[in-house]
């Protein structure tokens, strides 16, 4: 019974909350930021003493895996739903619709430019790759400008830009954001050069044309905040279990592999971490959220930053789940095309930076 009271107060209070930021979305959206730089300021002394309250020494390998885990967790998901929050309000313009209707009729080049750059602010993963894909070819988007955006979207998303900022600072978010871009654009190119439309699938070139036109019926600051909430519930909703799952092997990288085991097996010297990297990276099967925190701690432990980029674009923009799935539109030589267009854009980021820093 007790239970069954808490729920249904929780439950008030939630309907109360978005019921004011309907009626005061400004007054809603200022003071919740106001509370989340407070919440954010405080994190590094609350993970200090949470692990001062467990009978371990700070500064045994357990007690710096410990602090790793309770302060990378609430920050990464406090930076995450800020975000997704906020892209969330951007994305209630960015509809399907739309997106299909800026790219349709558009040649190639500046259209694989605009498809990339795109593919940053939807809120579409490898999950969505067959329903875009048949959408954009049915309203006559280019091939290759639809790979640009399909490479782009799952890759250079605001998870992946959200979490790098937070763990590596705005350089090394900005240095993904752009090789993800060249990947996208350049990938896209060259397969809409190609020529490979005749190894789509027979069914999906068959498929008759449709008009990209969309209605824009014009959105308040309160139904984009709700929007935003929407947002939340689906993606953190939906990927809180990889952070935690990858904030906690980044744990245990931290805390328990030694310096020199990483350098040596993705560390400059080592030509054939970059192709390594990338081939353990493509059937795992996890996004930005799990990816990152391993990331941050592969690079403390010496691990080269093209290195350690390569494995984790291949992880995000070869997954072998986006290939099963886009198996259902696309012919085998293409998608092996596509795959190995990628991979070596990868692999080049990888080794240019590896050799530059």
């Amino acid at each position: 019974m007790a239970g069954f009271i808490v729920f249904t107060d929780m439950n008030t209070i939630a309907v109360s909350f978005k019921s004011w930021s309907a009626r005061q979305p400004a007054a809603f959206l200022l003071l919740s930021a106001v509370l989340w730089l407070a919440l954010y300021q405080a994190l590094i002394p609350v993970s200090e003493s949470v692990v001062s309250w467990i009978p371990v020494e700070r500064e045994s390998h357990l007690g710096g895996a410990l602090q790793f885990f309770f302060y990378d967790t609430p920050k990464v998901l406090m930076l995450l739903t800020a975000v997704v929050f906020v892209m969330g309000m951007v994305n209630s313009y960015f509809t399907p619709e739309r997106t299909r209707a800026l790219l349709a009729g558009r040649t190639q080049g500046v259209a694989n430019v605009l498809a990339a750059s795109l593919g940053i602010v939807t809120p579409f993963c490898s999950c969505s790759a067959v329903p875009l894909f048949i959408g954009f070819v049915q309203a006559g988007v280019p091939l290759g400008v639809t790979f640009s955006f399909l490479i782009s979207a799952p890759m250079v998303n605001e998870v992946a830009l959200t979490l790098l900022f937070g763990m590596f600072g705005w350089k090394v978010a900005l240095l993904y954001m752009g090789l993800g871009l060249s990947v996208a654009i350049v990938s896209g190119w060259i397969i809409g050069r190609l020529g490979m439309e005749a190894y789509l699938e027979d069914w999906v070139r068959d498929m008759p044309r449709m008009s990209a036109q969309f209605e824009d019926t014009g959105s308040s600051l309160g139904n984009c905040i709700e929007a935003g909430f929407a947002s939340v519930q689906e993606i953190v909703g939906k990927v809180w279990p990889y952070i935690l799952a990858g904030i906690a092997i980044g744990a245990l990288i931290h805390g328990y592999v030694p310096e020199d085991f990483m350098a040596s097996i993705m560390g400059k010297e080592a030509w054939w971490s970059v192709p390594l990297a990338v081939l353990i990276g493509v059937p795992m099967y996890t996004n930005a959220a799990g990816v990152i925190p391993i990331v941050q701690a592969l690079l403390a432990k010496g691990a080269a930053l093209g290195t350690v980029l390569a494995f984790m674009m291949s992880v995000i923009a070869l997954s072998l789940p986006e290939m099963i799935i886009l198996r259902k539109v696309l012919k085998l030589r293409l998608i092996a095309t596509f795959a190995g267009v990628v991979a070596t854009g990868i692999l080049l980021v990888g080794y240019v930076f590896n050799a530059v820093l």
